[in-house]
């Protein structure tokens, strides 16, 4: 038993119809335009992957500065209430 239920000589068979059908030619600028296509999208991938890590850390040094400026209501009120 080969793949899914389906034996190597059926899956060479079918192999042999693609060939005759396609030719050898049309089969190999296929599969580099599909080499091709798979290599693109792993790149940009990996340049997402890599963009994205650096705007997490951009947005993490921005909260980080904007935090040591930031007053807390909460503190200032309490501030207010004893003074009263």
């Amino acid at each position: 038993m080969g793949i899914g239920g389906i034996s190597i000589w059926q899956l060479l068979i079918v192999l042999l119809i693609i060939v005759v059908l396609f030719g050898t030619k049309k089969l190999r600028s296929i599969g580099a335009d599909l080499g091709g296509a798979v290599k693109g999208f792993r790149s940009a991938v990996r340049d997402g992957e890599a963009e994205a890590e650096t705007t997490a850390k951009g947005s993490t040094d921005k909260i980080q500065q904007s935090d040591a400026h930031r007053v807390i209501d909460s503190e200032a009120a309490t501030h207010t209430k004893e003074k009263a």
